[in-house]
């Protein structure tokens, strides 16, 4: 599968792409809102994408409203440093909404393979 991988910050987003291609995914990296829109025009075969909550201009969850108006349904994995609250674990077109922690590669595993339907 063909996941994109959005972050402002290169090593995140580094992190998380090969935490994505360990589990045999391979990754599209983007590192704002613009370069994500570019790399979905330029790639039909994404299945997922994997955003950062927290970054300039335009946020994870503005990104995933920018998206949907556009009509873009692919599943959308939110991660963020903070502790996720329940509000934004409940935002409407969220597959997940995951901690930037240790546990990290399991968590992320589990939830890509939910929103993929694997």
């Amino acid at each position: 599968m063909r996941i994109l991988v959005v972050d402002d910050d290169p090593l995140a987003g580094e992190m998380t792409g090969a935490l994505l291609e360990f589990q045999g995914h391979d990754v599209l990296l983007a590192n704002d809102a613009m370069e994500a829109t570019h790399e979905l025009d330029s790639h039909d075969d994404i299945a997922l994408i994997v955003s950062d909550m927290y970054m300039p201009l335009i946020n994870g969850i503005e990104l995933l409203h920018m998206l949907r108006e556009q009509g873009v349904m692919l599943p959308f994995i939110l991660l963020t440093g903070d502790t996720p609250d329940d509000a934004l674990r409940q935002t409407p077109g969220l597959s997940a909404c995951l901690q930037k922690d240790a546990a990290l590669d399991t968590s992320l595993e589990r939830a890509v393979a939910q929103a993929l339907g694997a």
